[in-house]
C-alpha cells in the first residue's frame, strides 16, 4: 500500500528516534541517563488532580466538549493571561482551547499556509514548525537564530520577495531549544514587521512561566496592535506539569482565532471536559508549584554550568526554560557527538540539527532530571574523557 507524497516528504519525528536508539541502549543492560525530551519531571500540583476526580464523576463531563473550549475554561484562559500579563482577551472571541501546544501549531499552520506559500519560521526551532509546514504544501524560509544576536531572528536579512509570499512568521520566546529571551523592544519590530507585510504572527509562548534570576517573559500582547495581527499560543504541559494531559489555549487576533477553531472543529472534537476542569484549577488555583520547580531548574542549570566548566566548556546560565544550548566540541557533528554520548556514556542529548540546519554544532540538554541524576551524568562525561576538547579521533 503506498502512502501520500506529504508522509515521504517528512522525516520520523527527532524524539521518536532517540527514544528507539536509548530503549536498545537500555536492553543491553545500559542505565540510560536521558537529557532528552522536555518533560517536566514533577508531578502535577494535588489540587489539579483532585479536581479531576471531582469532575470526571459528573456525567455532564462525559458529553462532547463544545467546540473551541467549555465557557468556563475560556474565561479562565482569558482571565489568567489578561492579570499575568496585563493585557485585555475577550473569552468569546480571542480564545480558543487547545489539545496541547502541538496540535495547535499544527492547524494553525494548515488553516493559514498551503501550496506555494511560505511559512517564516525560526532555525533552529521546535521541529513541528517545519515538518507541519510541509506537510500543508508550504515551503519554510528559515530565519538563523545566531548567538552573536541572542539568538534572535534578523528581520532585515528576510527579502522582499520572501515577505510579499510569506502568509505566517513564527517565534517562540523564551526559545526551544537556544534558550534565548526576547524583550518587548523585538517584539516591536516583529509586530511592525508582520503589519507591514500583511503576515500572521503567531508567538509560542509555552515557556513563559519558566524564567530565572528575576526575569520575567512578555506577551506579544504587551505591544500596542500586537491583536491586529498575532496569535499567542500557552501549554499546560510546562508551567503546570501536564505534559501527559494534552491541553494549551490560543489567545489573540479573533479572526485568526476563528479560523484556528474552524480547523479544529473538522479535525478533533476538543479536551475532556474533565480535564478543562483541571486546567481551569491550575490557572486560577495557587502557584506556589510554580516558584517550587523553577527553583529546582534553577539549581539543575548551575550545576549543569559548573560541571560544563570543569570539561571545558563555556555555557552562560540561562534566565528561561529548562534547556541549555551547549556547542559540540571542536570538530565534531551534532549527530555524532550524540551518539557517542549514547553509545560511550549511555547519555541520551538531541542532536542540534535535528531543530534544523542552524542547529548543526550544537545539541540541546534538558533539565528535567532530579540533581544527583545530572552530576551522574557529568561523571561519565568525565570517566569517558567527553570534554569539549576531545579529539574525533577518539570518537
Amino acid at each position: 500500500m503506498e502512502v501520500a507524497d506529504r508522509l515521504k516528504s517528512i522525516p520520523p519525528y527527532v524524539f521518536a528516534e532517540i527514544g528507539k536508539k536509548a530503549r536498545a541502549i537500555a536492553q543491553t543492560g545500559v542505565d540510560v541517563i536521558n537529557l532528552g525530551i522536555g518533560a517536566p519531571d514533577q508531578p502535577t500540583p494535588r489540587h489539579i488532580v483532585d479536581a479531576m476526580h471531582e469532575a470526571i464523576e459528573k456525567p455532564a463531563n462525559h458529553q462532547y466538549p463544545p467546540f473551541g473550549g467549555t465557557p468556563q475554561y475560556k474565561e479562565a484562559c482569558a482571565n489568567w493571561a489578561n492579570k499575568r500579563f496585563g493585557i485585555q482577551i475577550d473569552p468569546e472571541t480571542e480564545v480558543t482551547s487547545l489539545i496541547g501546544a502541538k496540535e495547535g501549531l499544527h492547524n494553525l499552520l494548515f488553516a493559514y499556509v498551503g501550496p506555494g506559500d511560505i511559512a517564516l519560521i525560526p532555525d533552529p526551532a521546535y521541529p513541528v514548525y517545519k515538518t507541519s509546514t510541509e506537510l500543508a504544501g508550504g515551503t519554510p524560509h528559515y530565519m538563523p537564530l545566531l548567538p552573536e544576536n541572542n539568538f534572535l531572528p534578523d528581520l532585515d536579512a528576510i527579502p522582499d520577495s520572501v515577505a510579499q509570499k510569506a502568509k505566517i512568521m513564527l517565534i517562540n520566546y523564551p526559545n526551544n531549544p537556544t534558550a534565548g529571551i526576547a524583550d518587548l523592544a523585538f517584539f516591536e519590530k516583529v509586530v511592525a514587521f508582520c503589519k507591514k507585510h500583511d503576515i500572521l504572527l503567531c508567538h509560542d509562548n509555552a515557556y513563559s512561566e519558566m524564567t530565572y534570576d528575576d526575569y520575567k517573559a512578555p506577551s506579544i500582547f504587551e505591544v500596542k496592535g500586537a491583536k491586529d495581527i498575532a496569535i499567542e499560543l500557552h501549554t499546560m504541559s510546562k508551567t503546570y506539569n501536564m505534559a501527559g494531559w494534552r491541553l494549551g489555549f490560543a489567545i489573540g487576533n479573533k479572526t485568526a482565532i476563528a479560523n484556528l477553531a474552524k480547523i479544529k472543529s473538522n479535525i478533533d472534537t476538543d479536551a475532556f471536559a474533565a480535564i478543562q476542569v483541571a486546567g481551569i484549577a491550575g490557572l486560577t488555583g495557587p502557584r506556589d508549584h510554580i516558584d517550587f520547580c523553577n527553583k529546582l531548574y534553577e539549581e539543575r542549570r548551575d550545576i549543569a554550568v559548573k560541571r560544563f566548566a570543569e570539561l571545558g566548556w563555556t555555557v552562560e546560565p540561562v534566565k528561561a526554560t529548562f534547556y541549555m544550548w551547549v556547542p559540540t566540541p571542536k570538530g565534531m557533528s551534532s549527530v555524532d557527538f550524540s551518539n557517542h554520548m549514547l553509545n560511550t556514556a549511555g547519555i541520551v542529548v538531541p542532536p542540534g540539527d535535528a531543530y534544523g540546519p542552524g542547529g548543526e554544532g550544537y545539541f540541546r540538554i534538558s533539565l528535567c532530571v532530579d540533581k544527583d541524576r545530572l552530576a551522574e551524568a557529568f561523571d561519565r562525561m568525565a570517566k569517558h574523557s567527553i570534554t569539549y576538547d576531545m579529539q574525533t579521533a577518539k570518537v
